[in-house]
């Protein structure tokens, strides 16, 4: 149990460390424009799996 609350504890201090340098907006902008790219790849895929006449669900 101690190991599990030293390995979070180390992960806690990566993660402020990573938060308070300035990559967390970074990440942030990296992350949405990901997100609608593969948004984007969803509707696509809808759209030509209905065109060719296969089931969208």
């Amino acid at each position: 149990m101690l190991g599990w609350a030293l390995a979070f504890f180390i992960f806690a201090i990566i993660a402020a460390a990573l938060g308070f340098g300035g990559i967390a907006g970074a990440s942030a902008g990296i992350a949405q424009i990901l997100f609608f790219v593969f948004l984007g790849l969803l509707v696509l895929t809808f759209v030509v799996r209905a065109v060719r006449g296969k089931n969208v669900v």
